[in-house]
């Protein structure tokens, strides 16, 4: 088993990476890279240390704080009820992603003696005692915020969730009923002995514990019992018309098996029922020197993961503590790992109730994504492109003409090869069956898939054996390093001579999430793009020497060194009095050289505005380090996903749209593509929707300071402008 790294071995410096080429806003030829030069003539600031810890914020800190600005929007009463719940649910999921990855990995590095603390300089030991704090804390305020708030604002509504406490004599008989009949058969109650030890808990699943006291059929005493809730088991039931006191009238599957417990157990007497359940280490190891048996080791390990070393146990907060420690002693846990619930302890459930209750009026306003004209006109997708790049702005703007492309790249008779990257994507989309129309049809079909995205790993297997019975060429890049990059590439052959068409992506091919995701896309024919897109399907599928990329910047190779680059261009503009501004968003932000030339571009004077939806360890704001700094986090109805990098390089601006996010994993062990957008118009356009109009946003935006903490901004006297809102009123107009 390999021993994941903890991310920080080292601070990288630009001037041992090689050089990369940055590239106009316009379409030119590839120029040459002024910042290179610009680092030997920009002086350093003496006077402060850039790698002090001080100046760094805690990546896990900063990834949990996330989540309370989740959960705000749960309690936000601008937000309609039923939108509230499903917020409430996504932080309740994220914090069980959190310990399943973020706590097991600290775990882990303090367990194996790689525990070498983050740019922060805070001891990981100390991390983790700080996450249970916090984390503690944001468990407290999530079923604070159910049964305070939206349990009765719902309630109000007709969406009852009613205890055992609350029903009726009829609404008793029938739960009685329905448990007898629909649940009791597929449950396997385990009586603790020595002949039946304690039993494989699965990971995040639903689990009562009871107490029992009497004699059984055999005259063995009865002790404690051990009830698995199957996942087939629906968590939410809603109540029938004919016994509901409301429209909508639900019953925990929990509340059930705590209620009928007898009935499990006959002619024992109950003492007490505690439900509970376990999170567990939810990262995959893997060796790093065999692809070759990447899929069967992958395999294997996943049939491990439901049953890997446990990090959190959740209780019912009234479990007695007899059971308590016999439930921390065989999941091998402490006191610091047990979090109370006030409720249910599989409250994400309850977002199943947001599909069942059909209430418009609780939920956002319906909206149909636009297909832009470009793409409505007869005229072949193919000849669209020929006219001049196109964007898509989802999900304003509709993911079907990716899909249209890829239809007529599978039909085309003049298309000779396809080659994409999946990464994550639904296993029933119709791109998988084009390409598999593709491939039967003839033509050259290769398709890297990453088969280490995380909790997608079953599913992609199954993408993978799908395509290849197809006749696909599937590749799985490059071991040790995931393949994050979104890219098709289609060559066609017109007039005699082939010609290349490229979709390059901020988000994957998938529909669901363009539906949910922001995310920019870009389709061109430009003739460099296509050869650095081919180049780097060319290094994912064979063998061969690092090849420079004229217009795209490529992780692990120029992205980081090039990125670091574009930034000591704006110090190098700044100091001789020319314009000099960096505008970019992100998902995260953790790469200390990163973090250190940002601060370095601040004290030389560039304005640097950062758009970072989650963890960032930069300290905005401080006193001769990070005054010219500001970050935002931006939280709404979608989910803030596109990487936009923009550039003012002395009022010729660069744009970029990539894969990627500032952080460690992506710069320097991802493979990811970052692409200029060439057309000016373009780049104007989404300098416009995806960062002005974001640094505008005064109703869904959080400002981070310089003590880690953040703000909700507020309107002001300014009027008030929701950047996600203003994207629906503009595509819909």
């Amino acid at each position: 088993m390999q021993r994941r790294s903890n991310g920080y071995p080292h601070r990288p410096v630009a001037a041992c990476s090689p050089a990369v080429p940055a590239v106009a806003a316009n379409k030119t030829e590839p120029m040459t890279n002024p910042a290179i030069a610009a680092q030997e003539a920009v002086p350093e600031p003496a006077s402060v240390d850039f790698q002090a810890p001080e100046l760094y914020l805690n990546y896990e800190l900063s990834a949990l704080e996330f989540n309370f600005r989740v959960l705000a929007q749960a309690r936000a009463a601008s937000v309609p009820l039923l939108e509230r719940l499903h917020f409430l649910c996504i932080s309740v999921r994220n914090l069980d992603e959190f310990f399943e990855v973020r706590v097991a990995s600290l775990r882990h590095w303090i367990t194996y003696g790689d525990a070498r603390p983050g740019p922060d300089g805070l001891p990981l030991s100390d991390v983790l005692e700080q996450v249970r704090e916090r984390a503690t804390r944001l468990v407290h305020a999530q079923y604070e915020t159910w049964n305070d708030e939206l349990r009765p604002a719902l309630a109000h509504e007709g969406i009852v969730f009613s205890d055992s406490t609350q029903w009726s004599p009829a609404q008793l008989r029938w739960a009685r009923q329905h448990f007898q009949d629909e649940i009791l058969p597929v449950l396997s109650p385990l009586g603790l002995s020595s002949a039946h030890p304690f039993p494989r808990i699965l990971n995040k699943s639903l689990n009562v514990a009871v107490v029992l006291h009497g004699e059984d059929a055999f005259a063995r005493e009865g002790n404690v019992a051990v009830v698995r809730a199957p996942r087939s088991l629906p968590r939410v039931i809603r109540m029938p018309s004919s016994v509901a006191d409301a429209p909508w009238q639900f019953v925990f599957l929990s509340t059930l098996l705590e209620k009928f417990a007898d009935a499990m157990f006959p002619g024992m007497e109950i003492r007490d029922v505690c439900q509970f359940r376990v999170t567990r280490d939810s990262e995959l190891e893997l060796e790093d020197d065999d692809t070759q048996s990447l899929v069967r080791m992958l395999s294997l390990e996943l049939r491990q993961r439901g049953f890997a070393d446990a990090v959190r146990l959740e209780l019912d907060e009234d479990c007695m503590p007899d059971i308590r420690q016999l439930l921390l002693l065989n999941f091998g846990l402490k006191e610091a790992d047990v979090y109370l619930c006030a409720g249910p302890v599989n409250l994400h459930r309850v977002s199943a109730v947001y599909d069942i209750v059909d209430r418009p009026d609780l939920k956002f306003p319906a909206f149909a994504p636009i297909i832009p004209a470009p793409f409505t006109s007869d005229t072949s997708i193919f000849e669209t492109i020929s006219q001049g790049d196109l964007m898509l702005h989802h999900p304003f703007e509709s993911f079907t003409p990716v899909l249209e492309l890829l239809r007529n790249a599978s039909t085309d008779n003049d298309v000779l090869s396809i080659r994409q990257t999946l990464y994550r994507v639904d296993e029933d989309s119709p791109l998988v069956g084009y390409l598999a129309d593709a491939a039967r049809s003839g033509k050259e079909v290769t398709v890297v898939v990453e088969l280490r995205a995380r909790f997608d790993e079953e599913a992609n297997i199954r993408l993978a054996d799908r395509l290849q019975e197809a006749g696909v060429q599937v590749v799985y890049g490059v071991v040790g390093y995931k393949t994050h990059a979104k890219m098709l590439l289609i060559v066609r052959r017109e007039h005699g001579v082939l010609q290349r068409y490229a979709h390059l992506s901020t988000g994957n091919y998938h529909q669901a999430t363009g539906r949910l995701y922001t995310d920019v896309g870009l389709m061109t024919r430009d003739a460099g793009i296509c050869a650095d897109v081919g180049t780097i399907f060319q290094q994912l599928c064979s063998f061969g020497p690092l090849i420079e990329l004229q217009y795209l910047l490529e992780s692990p190779f120029s992205l980081h060194p090039g990125l670091l680059s574009l930034v000591e261009r704006e110090m190098a503009h700044a100091r001789a009095g020319k314009p000099a501004r960096i505008v970019a968003r992100m998902n995260a932000l953790n790469e200390p050289s990163m973090i250190e030339t940002l601060y370095r571009a601040s004290c030389a004077g560039v304005e640097i505005d950062l758009i970072v939806r989650g963890a960032c360890i930069l300290r905005p704001g401080l006193p001769g380090v990070s005054e010219h700094i500001r970050v935002r986090s931006i939280l709404g109805r979608f989910l803030e996903h596109s990487r936009v990098y923009w550039f003012a390089n002395a009022g010729d601006a660069e744009l970029y749209c990539s894969s990627a996010d500032w952080m460690e994993r992506n710069l320097l062990r991802r493979v990811e593509a970052c692409f200029p957008v060439l057309d000016s118009h373009l780049a104007k356009r989404i300098f416009h929707e995806t960062l002005q109009n974001y640094l505008d946003d005064n109703v869904q935006a959080w400002l981070l300071d310089a003590s880690g903490q953040y703000q909700r901004a507020t309107p002001s006297d300014a009027p008030a402008h929701s950047a996600q809102q203003w994207l629906l009123d503009r595509h819909r107009a």
